[in-house]
């Protein structure tokens, strides 16, 4: 998670504020009261932690391990938390939608944070291939929106997708996506029902990217200059 991000949620979020983290047990958000992850409690933070690892608000008796993506509600009441994390968590599931779905249940507000478009579709990010190995979507985020489109392994052929160093100068913030939600969020699978229809995508992310086609990071959301509280 961005450090901008994650001071700024502590910052305004009440003493008493619930907070739920979904997926950060690699590096997991040290305010959260609960974490629900497939990785057990005595894994966590394998790439460190968001925040001071010794002010931990969580719990082995507040963290649960479990499959995010199996299709049974998570073992949360309706709008029990006033505020969810999902950190480059998405990006790795098999079920994003239903996941997305299900933060939407269980809290009032959130933060969502995922690879840029660009990163995604950056040869040689992580190795002689493009993007993340194990990222199975590429992640379009709007205004109020995200939708997930299938990573097919297309993206590797020779224009569609940016040259090696395309991400060599970007920001930190240039390399992520965030959506601040309150209430609700609308979200989708992207479906490109043609081969046409993928190449033509592709073809104008590797060719055309200009600055209007940057996944540029959202402002402050407005909501979170108050105080958030139950």
């Amino acid at each position: 998670m961005l450090e901008q991000s994650a001071s700024l949620i502590s910052e305004r979020l009440d003493a008493d504020a619930f907070v739920l983290d979904v997926g950060g047990a690699a590096r997991p958000f040290s305010r959260a009261d609960w974490v629900l992850d497939l990785a057990p409690y005595d894994a966590r933070g394998q790439l460190g932690w968001v925040g001071d690892p010794s002010k931990e608000r969580f719990t082995a008796e507040t963290w649960v391990q479990r499959d995010i993506c199996d299709r049974e509600p998570w073992p949360f009441q309706d709008r029990q938390f006033d505020f969810a994390i999902c950190s480059h968590t998405l990006e790795d599931v098999r079920d994003p939608v239903w996941v997305a779905q299900e933060l939407q249940r269980v809290a009032t507000a959130g933060y969502i944070e995922v690879p840029s478009l660009r990163e995604e579709l950056t040869y040689g990010i992580q190795g002689p291939w493009v993007g993340w190995g194990h990222h199975h979507w590429l992640v379009l985020v709007g205004e109020g929106s995200i939708e997930f489109l299938f990573k097919h392994h297309v993206v590797n052929r020779q224009g569609s997708h940016l040259p090696e160093g395309a991400m060599s100068n970007a920001s930190p913030m240039e390399r992520v996506q965030m959506l601040w939600w309150e209430g609700s969020f609308s979200v989708q699978e992207r479906f490109m029902l043609t081969a046409d229809e993928l190449d033509g995508f592709l073809a104008e992310q590797a060719s055309g990217w200009r600055s209007n086609h940057l996944s540029r990071p959202r402002g402050r959301p407005r909501w979170l200059r108050r105080q958030t509280s139950r």
